[in-house]
């Protein structure tokens, strides 16, 4: 089953000061099983770096070595989101738009989510979407 990966498990991978076991249970699965995310994860994921270094929870060299690293997993970039869906996600579940993709793709994917985000993981176990750690 594929994994759609959030931006906020990735941010976990890259701090060291940072540690979840549902972080770490996705970086196990991520090894075997294609890695889905959706267009804004990209820029998510770089965003929150850049923060990252500005508050020196992280040195330049740590962010070009973590994504020289993420490049590790066949992660797929999904840009075909359902745009009913994706509103409707958010209107009804209260979602950012953006984390309304990632819970889109999942529904679309028949795939498992894994994310840190509370409002996500409430949304996605109301719409019947697995999560990383307690879908089996």
């Amino acid at each position: 089953m594929p994994l759609v990966l959030d931006a906020s498990v990735a941010m976990c991978w890259a701090m060291r000061d940072e540690r979840d076991p549902l972080a770490t249970a996705a970086a196990a699965r991520a090894i075997s099983d294609d890695v889905l995310v959706p267009a804004p994860w990209w820029f998510e994921l770089r965003n929150s770096l850049v923060v990252a270094e500005r508050r020196s929870r992280i040195a330049v060299a740590e962010t070009a070595m973590f994504l020289a690293n993420l490049d590790a997993f066949a992660i797929t970039i999904d840009r075909t989101p359902d745009n009913n869906s994706v509103l409707r996600l958010a209107r009804e579940r209260r979602l950012t738009v953006y984390d309304a993709a990632y819970l889109e793709l999942a529904i679309r994917e028949g795939a498992v989510l894994a994310t840190l985000d509370t409002a996500l993981m409430r949304a996605a176990r109301a719409e019947g979407v697995s999560l990383i750690g307690g879908e089996d």
